[in-house]
Protein backbone atom coordinates (compact mmCIF):
# COMPACT_ATOMS: atom_id res chain seq x y z
CA UNK A 1 0.00 0.00 0.00
CA UNK A 2 1.20 3.44 -0.58
CA UNK A 3 -0.39 5.14 2.60
CA UNK A 4 1.38 8.47 3.84
CA UNK A 5 3.25 8.32 7.22
CA UNK A 6 2.36 11.36 7.53
CA UNK A 7 -1.21 12.26 9.86
CA UNK A 8 -2.74 14.56 7.05
CA UNK A 9 -5.36 12.40 4.50
CA UNK A 10 -3.15 11.92 1.18
CA UNK A 11 -4.97 10.16 -1.68
CA UNK A 12 -2.50 8.05 -2.56
CA UNK A 13 -4.09 4.57 -3.40
CA UNK A 14 -7.65 4.11 -3.47
CA UNK A 15 -7.88 1.10 -0.79
CA UNK A 16 -6.00 3.15 1.74
CA UNK A 17 -9.16 4.71 2.55
CA UNK A 18 -12.60 2.58 3.85
CA UNK A 19 -14.68 0.95 1.65
CA UNK A 20 -17.33 3.38 3.13
CA UNK A 21 -15.81 6.32 2.32
CA UNK A 22 -15.48 5.18 -1.39
CA UNK A 23 -18.73 4.25 -1.62
CA UNK A 24 -19.36 7.80 -0.06
CA UNK A 25 -17.62 9.17 -2.34
CA UNK A 26 -19.36 7.54 -5.39
CA UNK A 27 -22.64 8.50 -4.03
CA UNK A 28 -21.19 12.30 -4.35
CA UNK A 29 -20.13 11.71 -7.57
CA UNK A 30 -23.30 10.18 -9.14
CA UNK A 31 -24.92 13.76 -7.12
CA UNK A 32 -21.98 16.14 -8.94
CA UNK A 33 -22.47 14.34 -12.42
CA UNK A 34 -26.81 14.86 -12.32
CA UNK A 35 -25.95 18.40 -11.18
CA UNK A 36 -26.97 18.86 -7.55
CA UNK A 37 -23.70 19.79 -6.52
CA UNK A 38 -22.19 23.38 -6.78
CA UNK A 39 -19.55 25.45 -5.32
CA UNK A 40 -17.71 24.30 -2.35
CA UNK A 41 -13.92 24.92 -3.46
CA UNK A 42 -14.11 28.99 -3.92
CA UNK A 43 -11.04 30.34 -2.68
CA UNK A 44 -9.52 26.87 -2.84
CA UNK A 45 -5.89 26.42 -4.49
CA UNK A 46 -4.86 22.66 -6.38
CA UNK A 47 -1.28 22.77 -7.51
CA UNK A 48 -0.74 19.83 -9.97
CA UNK A 49 2.99 19.00 -11.10
CA UNK A 50 3.10 16.88 -13.94
CA UNK A 51 6.67 15.50 -14.51
CA UNK A 52 5.31 13.56 -17.85
CA UNK A 53 2.48 14.42 -20.17
CA UNK A 54 -1.18 14.48 -19.55
CA UNK A 55 -4.55 15.20 -21.21
CA UNK A 56 -7.53 13.88 -19.53
CA UNK A 57 -6.27 14.31 -16.28
CA UNK A 58 -4.56 17.76 -16.12
CA UNK A 59 -8.12 19.46 -17.93
CA UNK A 60 -10.46 17.24 -15.82
CA UNK A 61 -8.71 18.82 -12.74
CA UNK A 62 -8.52 22.01 -13.93
CA UNK A 63 -12.37 21.91 -15.53
CA UNK A 64 -13.35 20.36 -11.52
CA UNK A 65 -12.13 23.16 -9.98
CA UNK A 66 -13.04 25.57 -12.29
CA UNK A 67 -16.60 24.54 -12.19
CA UNK A 68 -16.89 24.17 -8.09
CA UNK A 69 -15.30 28.23 -7.86
CA UNK A 70 -11.54 27.33 -7.30
CA UNK A 71 -8.32 27.52 -9.20
CA UNK A 72 -5.93 25.07 -10.75
CA UNK A 73 -2.33 25.90 -10.92
CA UNK A 74 -0.02 23.70 -13.27
CA UNK A 75 3.47 22.99 -13.12
CA UNK A 76 6.10 21.46 -15.37
CA UNK A 77 9.25 20.70 -13.75
CA UNK A 78 11.92 21.64 -16.17
CA UNK A 79 9.53 23.73 -18.56
CA UNK A 80 9.19 27.07 -16.67
CA UNK A 81 10.09 25.78 -13.12
CA UNK A 82 13.49 24.15 -12.16
CA UNK A 83 13.61 20.82 -12.73
CA UNK A 84 13.39 18.14 -9.06
CA UNK A 85 16.62 16.90 -7.26
CA UNK A 86 15.18 13.35 -5.80
CA UNK A 87 17.88 12.16 -4.26
CA UNK A 88 17.34 12.00 -0.32
CA UNK A 89 21.32 12.99 1.38
CA UNK A 90 22.77 13.96 -2.01
CA UNK A 91 25.65 16.44 -2.73
CA UNK A 92 23.68 19.03 -5.14
CA UNK A 93 26.65 20.10 -7.00
CA UNK A 94 25.36 19.23 -10.64
CA UNK A 95 22.98 20.89 -12.39
CA UNK A 96 19.62 20.47 -10.62
CA UNK A 97 18.91 23.37 -8.09
CA UNK A 98 16.15 22.78 -6.48
CA UNK A 99 15.58 19.13 -4.13
CA UNK A 100 11.52 18.30 -4.28
CA UNK A 101 12.10 18.37 -0.66
CA UNK A 102 11.50 22.30 -0.56
CA UNK A 103 9.13 22.43 -3.87
CA UNK A 104 6.93 20.02 -2.08
CA UNK A 105 7.18 21.94 1.09
CA UNK A 106 6.55 25.51 -0.62
CA UNK A 107 3.91 24.42 -2.94
CA UNK A 108 2.15 22.76 0.74
CA UNK A 109 2.29 26.70 1.86
CA UNK A 110 0.50 27.74 -1.56
CA UNK A 111 -1.82 25.42 -2.41
CA UNK A 112 -4.81 23.48 -0.47
CA UNK A 113 -4.66 20.72 -2.31
CA UNK A 114 -1.19 19.26 -4.31
CA UNK A 115 -1.25 16.75 -7.00
CA UNK A 116 1.79 15.06 -8.83
CA UNK A 117 2.18 12.72 -11.50
CA UNK A 118 5.43 11.08 -11.46
CA UNK A 119 6.36 7.83 -13.81
CA UNK A 120 8.34 5.37 -12.71
CA UNK A 121 11.77 6.28 -12.76
CA UNK A 122 15.02 4.40 -11.95
CA UNK A 123 17.11 1.37 -13.75
CA UNK A 124 15.39 -1.09 -11.63
CA UNK A 125 11.72 -2.31 -10.67
CA UNK A 126 12.71 -2.23 -7.04
CA UNK A 127 13.75 1.08 -6.94
CA UNK A 128 10.64 2.45 -9.09
CA UNK A 129 8.24 0.70 -7.31
CA UNK A 130 9.21 2.65 -3.78
CA UNK A 131 7.80 5.61 -5.35
CA UNK A 132 10.20 8.11 -4.29
CA UNK A 133 9.33 11.37 -5.65
CA UNK A 134 5.74 10.35 -4.78
CA UNK A 135 6.52 9.72 -1.09
CA UNK A 136 8.79 12.77 -0.88
CA UNK A 137 5.72 14.88 -1.27
CA UNK A 138 3.54 13.34 0.86
CA UNK A 139 5.91 13.68 3.58
CA UNK A 140 6.95 17.00 2.98
CA UNK A 141 4.02 18.53 2.18
CA UNK A 142 1.30 19.79 4.19
CA UNK A 143 -1.24 20.16 2.00
CA UNK A 144 -3.17 16.49 1.24
CA UNK A 145 -1.54 15.60 -2.01
CA UNK A 146 -3.45 13.54 -4.68
CA UNK A 147 -1.38 10.52 -6.75
CA UNK A 148 -2.43 11.43 -10.34
CA UNK A 149 -0.40 8.03 -11.65
CA UNK A 150 2.89 6.55 -10.01
CA UNK A 151 4.69 3.86 -11.00
CA UNK A 152 2.17 1.62 -8.89
CA UNK A 153 -1.43 3.40 -8.68
CA UNK A 154 -3.59 5.51 -10.69
CA UNK A 155 -6.40 6.46 -8.34
CA UNK A 156 -8.04 9.17 -9.57
CA UNK A 157 -8.42 6.67 -13.03
CA UNK A 158 -9.67 4.11 -10.75
CA UNK A 159 -12.73 6.56 -9.37
CA UNK A 160 -13.68 7.03 -12.77
CA UNK A 161 -13.76 3.45 -13.48
CA UNK A 162 -15.69 2.52 -10.64
CA UNK A 163 -18.09 5.09 -11.18
CA UNK A 164 -18.47 3.78 -15.18
CA UNK A 165 -18.44 0.19 -14.03
CA UNK A 166 -21.56 0.96 -11.17
CA UNK A 167 -23.57 3.10 -14.17
CA UNK A 168 -22.79 0.44 -17.07
CA UNK A 169 -23.12 -2.91 -15.57
CA UNK A 170 -26.10 -3.85 -13.43
CA UNK A 171 -25.25 -5.50 -10.30
CA UNK A 172 -21.88 -5.86 -11.16
CA UNK A 173 -20.81 -8.06 -8.41
CA UNK A 174 -20.09 -11.63 -9.55
CA UNK A 175 -19.84 -10.48 -13.09
CA UNK A 176 -16.65 -11.18 -15.86
CA UNK A 177 -14.10 -8.42 -15.74
CA UNK A 178 -11.29 -9.34 -17.69
CA UNK A 179 -8.19 -7.62 -17.79
CA UNK A 180 -5.95 -8.03 -20.83
CA UNK A 181 -2.27 -6.87 -21.66
CA UNK A 182 -2.69 -5.70 -25.05
CA UNK A 183 0.49 -5.02 -27.02
CA UNK A 184 2.70 -1.65 -27.32
CA UNK A 185 5.82 -0.53 -29.04
CA UNK A 186 6.83 0.32 -25.57
CA UNK A 187 6.72 -0.62 -21.92
CA UNK A 188 4.39 1.22 -19.98
CA UNK A 189 3.59 1.69 -16.35
CA UNK A 190 1.42 -0.58 -14.52
CA UNK A 191 -0.14 1.50 -12.43
CA UNK A 192 -3.60 1.55 -14.28
CA UNK A 193 -3.93 -2.06 -14.89
CA UNK A 194 -3.73 -2.98 -11.10
CA UNK A 195 -5.51 0.27 -10.35
CA UNK A 196 -8.71 -1.38 -13.56
CA UNK A 197 -7.90 -4.63 -11.15
CA UNK A 198 -8.44 -3.40 -7.81
CA UNK A 199 -11.62 -1.50 -9.49
CA UNK A 200 -12.98 -5.13 -10.71
CA UNK A 201 -12.23 -6.25 -7.02
CA UNK A 202 -13.98 -3.90 -5.08
CA UNK A 203 -16.99 -4.24 -6.64
CA UNK A 204 -16.51 -7.98 -6.10
CA UNK A 205 -16.79 -9.29 -9.66
CA UNK A 206 -14.86 -12.32 -11.66
CA UNK A 207 -11.74 -10.81 -12.41
CA UNK A 208 -9.52 -12.64 -15.21
CA UNK A 209 -6.30 -11.44 -16.02
CA UNK A 210 -4.50 -12.51 -19.55
CA UNK A 211 -1.30 -11.82 -20.02
CA UNK A 212 1.85 -13.42 -22.27
CA UNK A 213 4.42 -14.83 -20.23
CA UNK A 214 6.68 -12.70 -18.76
CA UNK A 215 4.23 -9.94 -18.11
CA UNK A 216 2.85 -10.56 -14.64
CA UNK A 217 2.26 -7.52 -12.69
CA UNK A 218 4.30 -7.07 -8.94
CA UNK A 219 3.23 -9.76 -6.76
CA UNK A 220 2.98 -6.92 -4.18
CA UNK A 221 0.18 -5.72 -5.92
CA UNK A 222 -1.44 -9.22 -7.08
CA UNK A 223 -1.82 -9.67 -3.41
CA UNK A 224 -3.65 -6.27 -2.86
CA UNK A 225 -6.10 -7.60 -5.79
CA UNK A 226 -6.74 -10.72 -4.24
CA UNK A 227 -7.10 -9.75 -0.72
CA UNK A 228 -9.29 -6.94 -2.02
CA UNK A 229 -11.42 -9.44 -4.21
CA UNK A 230 -12.02 -11.78 -1.00
CA UNK A 231 -13.08 -9.19 0.92
CA UNK A 232 -15.77 -7.88 -1.45
CA UNK A 233 -16.47 -11.69 -2.41
CA UNK A 234 -14.98 -11.66 -5.72
CA UNK A 235 -12.42 -14.08 -7.50
CA UNK A 236 -8.81 -13.66 -9.35
CA UNK A 237 -7.80 -16.21 -12.23
CA UNK A 238 -4.82 -15.45 -14.27
CA UNK A 239 -4.56 -17.05 -17.70
CA UNK A 240 -2.24 -16.94 -20.64
CA UNK A 241 -4.76 -16.59 -23.67
CA UNK A 242 -6.68 -13.10 -24.68
CA UNK A 243 -9.40 -15.40 -26.04
CA UNK A 244 -10.20 -17.46 -22.22
CA UNK A 245 -10.57 -13.95 -20.92
CA UNK A 246 -13.14 -12.22 -22.83
CA UNK A 247 -15.12 -15.34 -23.81
CA UNK A 248 -18.33 -14.44 -21.83
CA UNK A 249 -17.26 -11.27 -20.29
CA UNK A 250 -19.22 -8.47 -19.27
CA UNK A 251 -16.22 -6.16 -19.24
CA UNK A 252 -12.86 -6.21 -21.58
CA UNK A 253 -10.08 -3.89 -20.23
CA UNK A 254 -7.24 -3.65 -22.65
CA UNK A 255 -3.81 -2.39 -20.96
CA UNK A 256 -0.42 -2.88 -21.91
CA UNK A 257 2.38 -2.96 -19.24
CA UNK A 258 5.80 -3.65 -19.05
CA UNK A 259 7.82 -6.50 -18.51
CA UNK A 260 8.81 -6.01 -14.86
CA UNK A 261 11.95 -8.16 -14.50
CA UNK A 262 13.40 -6.12 -17.23
CA UNK A 263 12.54 -3.02 -16.10
CA UNK A 264 15.16 -0.26 -17.35
CA UNK A 265 16.94 -2.34 -19.96
CA UNK A 266 14.14 -1.33 -23.18
CA UNK A 267 16.04 -3.45 -25.88
CA UNK A 268 15.36 -7.26 -23.91
CA UNK A 269 11.79 -5.82 -22.86
CA UNK A 270 11.28 -5.02 -26.34
CA UNK A 271 12.99 -8.73 -27.26
CA UNK A 272 9.96 -10.26 -25.14
CA UNK A 273 7.23 -8.17 -26.84
CA UNK A 274 8.06 -8.22 -30.43
CA UNK A 275 6.51 -11.39 -31.19
CA UNK A 276 2.95 -10.39 -29.64
CA UNK A 277 1.30 -8.38 -31.63
CA UNK A 278 -1.89 -10.25 -32.01
CA UNK A 279 -2.52 -9.54 -28.29
CA UNK A 280 -5.39 -6.70 -29.83
CA UNK A 281 -8.78 -6.21 -28.90
CA UNK A 282 -10.71 -7.28 -32.14
CA UNK A 283 -14.68 -7.00 -33.07
CA UNK A 284 -14.19 -11.24 -33.14
CA UNK A 285 -12.87 -10.81 -29.27
CA UNK A 286 -15.86 -8.33 -28.59
CA UNK A 287 -18.78 -10.29 -30.08
CA UNK A 288 -17.46 -13.28 -27.87
CA UNK A 289 -18.71 -11.61 -25.01
CA UNK A 290 -21.91 -11.82 -22.74
CA UNK A 291 -24.43 -12.41 -25.39
CA UNK A 292 -21.53 -9.88 -27.66
CA UNK A 293 -22.78 -7.00 -25.80
CA UNK A 294 -19.63 -6.60 -23.24
CA UNK A 295 -18.61 -3.06 -22.81
CA UNK A 296 -15.03 -2.30 -23.76
CA UNK A 297 -12.75 -0.10 -21.60
CA UNK A 298 -9.49 1.67 -21.73
CA UNK A 299 -7.92 4.72 -19.98
CA UNK A 300 -6.95 6.50 -22.88
CA UNK A 301 -4.45 7.46 -25.14
CA UNK A 302 -4.87 4.41 -26.46
CA UNK A 303 -3.29 3.50 -30.35
CA UNK A 304 -6.37 2.78 -32.82
CA UNK A 305 -5.29 -0.68 -34.44
CA UNK A 306 -2.47 -1.40 -32.49
CA UNK A 307 -4.30 -2.14 -29.00
CA UNK A 308 -7.41 -2.04 -30.03
CA UNK A 309 -9.35 -2.10 -33.43
CA UNK A 310 -11.32 0.60 -35.12
CA UNK A 311 -14.33 -1.62 -34.93
CA UNK A 312 -14.09 -2.00 -31.27
CA UNK A 313 -13.57 2.04 -30.65
CA UNK A 314 -16.35 3.00 -32.96
CA UNK A 315 -18.41 0.26 -32.62
CA UNK A 316 -21.45 -0.67 -29.89
CA UNK A 317 -19.21 -1.86 -27.09
CA UNK A 318 -16.68 1.13 -26.97
CA UNK A 319 -17.94 3.24 -23.40
CA UNK A 320 -14.04 4.86 -23.26
CA UNK A 321 -15.47 8.38 -23.74
CA UNK A 322 -18.11 7.35 -21.02
CA UNK A 323 -15.42 6.41 -19.00
CA UNK A 324 -12.76 9.50 -20.12
CA UNK A 325 -15.82 11.73 -18.56
CA UNK A 326 -16.16 10.09 -15.49
CA UNK A 327 -13.14 11.15 -14.52
CA UNK A 328 -14.11 14.65 -14.19
CA UNK A 329 -17.21 13.60 -12.16
CA UNK A 330 -15.27 11.58 -9.89
CA UNK A 331 -12.37 13.48 -9.27
CA UNK A 332 -14.64 16.81 -8.69
CA UNK A 333 -16.26 14.41 -5.96
CA UNK A 334 -13.01 14.00 -4.67
CA UNK A 335 -11.93 17.59 -4.12
CA UNK A 336 -15.18 18.05 -2.67
CA UNK A 337 -14.45 15.42 -0.13
CA UNK A 338 -10.44 16.56 -0.02
CA UNK A 339 -11.99 20.44 1.33
CA UNK A 340 -14.58 18.76 3.43
CA UNK A 341 -11.72 17.22 5.60
CA UNK A 342 -9.39 20.20 5.64
CA UNK A 343 -9.94 23.03 8.08
CA UNK A 344 -11.31 26.14 6.69
CA UNK A 345 -13.60 24.12 4.29
CA UNK A 346 -16.67 25.66 2.82
CA UNK A 347 -19.58 24.14 2.82
CA UNK A 348 -21.06 22.41 0.05
CA UNK A 349 -23.96 24.16 -1.76
CA UNK A 350 -26.98 22.59 -2.96
CA UNK A 351 -29.60 23.56 -6.05
CA UNK A 352 -32.62 21.70 -3.56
Amino acid sequence: MLTSSSTKRDFLAVEDRPHDEIEALLRLAARVKAGEIRGGLEGRILAMVFLDPSLRTRTSFEAGMYLHGGTALTIEPGKGSWPFETARGIVMDGDRVEHAIEAAGVLGRYADFVALRAFPRGTSWGEARGDALLRIFADHCEAPIVNLESARRHPCQELGDLQTLRERIDAPAGRRFALTWAWHPKALPTAVPVSAALAAARCGMELVIARPAGFDLDPEDMDTIRALATERGGTVAVVDQLDEAVRGADVVYAKSWGALAHFGDPASESALRAPLRDWRITKRAMEATRGGAGIFLHCLPVRRNVEVDDAVLDGPWSAVIDQAENRLHAQRALLLTLAAETPGALKVRTNR
